[in-house]
């Protein structure tokens, strides 16, 4: 695998670190700014709706921008939105920060993803896009527990200074280490757009929006259900945290190779798999050797997911893959937003803590379904269209910026 590939993933390690420490942190930031923890939850909502609103809108204003020089100028806004959260007086400024620090969430990982199948050949493509999201996924391992065991010790505004570090460690790794990609000749708003109305596309980002709200209709609550239900201590809470990050990387690295093989079957495979372990996990978060092997499997097949779903969209959206990847972040951000409120919804009617597993179960039934109708309506192979003509020049051209 290219060294570039490296560098992606570090820049995915930082992206991964700042969107789930806060969950950590709420409690500190409450009581240093003086606001509830309820309220500090705001913090979550506004890098989440960042994702959302920065995936397609960055992505269409940088349509024709190098994909190198694009790459760099997402890492700098997401630097200077955790440098600007780190040095927030107040809580108003503190949401502005943590929104800032989202907008170039969705669309780094869109180009990215467009950028690490281009450095492969044909055939080995979603292991590149695997191996970019293992920084995602060692990021909940190792990010999350040791940014969020900073932030309890010296303060959580220490815990974006360090991302805003590694945010300018990324940024010297994407320039020493990606080389020029050129962009397809057809680039542009008009026919990225176009190219997002593909209806495999659409029907690509409505999986992602109900099978991944399937995962965060439990992850959402996990640390509840752990205490509540299981018995274990809040201490213990970090090591069930990592044990779900462990299983994500597990699932980011089978994906790739049986993405390759299989796009579909992997697709259909892992959420017919997350359907029935959350429904498992109803009755093994009783037991708790049980619940921390099902914590285990429910992250490895739940994150199997994402990859089959980005090289899917960008495989039919064809020439102009970048803002259908960029806009998948924004599905399975509206699918982390829903998938939380819906298990919400189902706690609050006292259907118990573990009622949020069957919320999740149902919803990647649902997500399955869409997947099977869109396999179905589909006329075309689903195999690698994303690898232009310029393939050699991308992979044999000395790194330069832009």
């Amino acid at each position: 695998m290219p060294l570039a590939l490296l560098a992606l993933a570090i820049s995915a390690f930082g992206i991964g670190t700042t969107e789930f420490v806060m969950m950590g942190l709420l409690p500190n930031v409450a009581n240093d700014l003086g606001t509830s923890v309820p309220t500090a939850g705001y913090l979550v909502s506004a890098y989440a709706l960042g994702v959302v609103i920065g995936a397609p809108l960055l992505t269409a204003l940088g349509s024709r921008i190098p994909r190198k020089r694009m790459l760099l100028l997402m890492m700098a806004v997401f630097t200077a939105g955790n440098l600007a959260s780190a040095l927030a007086p107040n809580f108003g400024l503190l949401i502005a920060g943590r929104l800032l620090a989202g907008l170039p969430h969705g669309a780094f990982f869109g180009v990215g993803a467009v950028v690490a199948a281009r450095l492969v050949r044909e055939g080995r493509q979603a292991r590149a896009v695997a191996t970019m999201f293992l920084g995602l996924t060692v990021a909940n391992i190792v990010g999350v527990p040791a940014a969020t065991l900073l932030g309890q010790h010296l303060g959580w505004r220490a815990t974006f200074l360090v991302v805003a570090a590694i945010g300018l460690i990324a940024m010297a790794s994407l320039a020493k280490l990606v080389p020029h990609v050129p962009r397809d000749e057809q680039s542009g708003v008009k026919h990225e757009l176009r190219a997002l109305g593909n209806r495999q596309v659409l029907l690509g980002l409505l999986t992602a929006v109900f099978g991944f709200a399937g995962v965060f209709a439990v992850y959402s609550y996990l640390a509840s259900m752990m205490t509540k239900v299981t018995g274990f201590s809040e201490g213990t809470v970090p090591v069930v945290l990592a044990l779900f990050g462990i299983g994500m990387t597990l699932g980011a690295l089978a994906a790739g190779p049986l993405t390759d093989r299989a796009l579909r079957p992997t697709l259909y495979g892992s959420l017919a798999a997350l359907a029935v372990a959350l429904v498992a996990f109803h009755f093994t978060v009783h037991v708790q050797w049980a619940a921390l092997v099902t914590v285990v499997v429910l992250g490895a097949v739940g994150f199997m997911t994402t990859t089959p779903l980005q090289m899917l969209v960008m495989n039919k959206a064809e020439h102009a893959p970048t803002l259908a990847s960029a806009s998948n972040h924004s599905a399975f951000n509206l699918a982390n937003a829903g998938g939380a409120w819906l298990g919400g919804v189902a706690i609050a009617a006292h259907w118990g803590w573990t009622s949020p597993t069957l919320v999740g179960a149902v919803l990647a039934v649902v997500g399955l379904a869409i997947a099977v109708t869109a396999g179905l309506l589909d006329r075309t192979p689903t195999r690698s269209r994303i690898v232009a003509a310029s393939d050699d020049k991308v992979r044999h051209e000395p790194a330069r910026l832009g």
